[in-house]
């Protein structure tokens, strides 16, 4: 009886960590996301400080 539930609270534990790892995952792949536009939209500013710099004269 009592490896039976072992079992299953084993069982548990593993599906429960699993869902979890996955979810850690897309928060991850989201931030990276979020950093890549970042990044590109800092850049996209600076070019367009520059030129504007630039242009006047």
């Amino acid at each position: 009886m009592q490896n039976k539930i072992l079992r299953l609270l084993m069982v548990f534990v593993i599906l429960f960590s699993f869902t979890s790892c996955e979810v850690i995952g897309d928060i991850f792949k989201a931030g990276m996301g979020f950093g890549i536009f970042l990044v590109i939209f800092i850049v996209a500013v600076i070019f367009f400080l520059i030129s504007k710099f630039l242009g006047k004269k």
